[in-house]
């Protein structure tokens, strides 16, 4: 156990101490992007500055570093809802199966329900992920 560890923390110092080094590696010439466009309806709905479908002018003075932030936020969130909810449907079942076939078992039977909790936390979690583009625009005050 104490080589894991060891092997664990020499990964993550090399990697605290590398990262940075080449992240910083290609120069920021031309990466920054001068438009974004809005694919989210959440998004165009709710900032009137924000088109949909329309690429952000920089020249008209719309603040397209906020709209391309929710629009990246609510494909995100989306992207980690829909991979959670298919997980926990999932364990769910497996879970659903394991106290069935328990077949007495105590320790099987056990197992099936701490399944089926672990998949109602996680179904939770997913539904929270919804929740976090509200909190955004909340906190950006729109």
């Amino acid at each position: 156990m104490k080589k894991i560890l060891s092997i664990f923390a020499a990964v993550s110092l090399l990697a605290v101490l590398v990262l940075p080094a080449v992240s910083l590696a290609i120069p920021l010439s031309g990466t920054i992007p001068s438009s974004c466009t809005i694919t989210n309806q959440a998004v165009s709905d709710s900032v009137s500055s924000c088109v949909m479908n329309a690429a952000c002018d920089p020249s008209a003075n719309v603040d397209c570093g906020v709209c391309c932030m929710l629009n990246t936020v609510y494909t995100v969130t989306n992207w980690i809802f829909y991979i959670l909810t298919l997980v926990a449907v999932l364990m769910i079942i497996y879970g659903g199966f394991t106290y069935i076939a328990a077949a007495g078992d105590p320790a099987k039977a056990t197992k099936g329900k701490t399944v089926l909790t672990l998949s109602i936390i996680g179904l939770a979690i997913a539904l929270l992920a919804k929740f976090v583009p509200a909190l955004v625009k909340f906190v950006l005050g729109m």
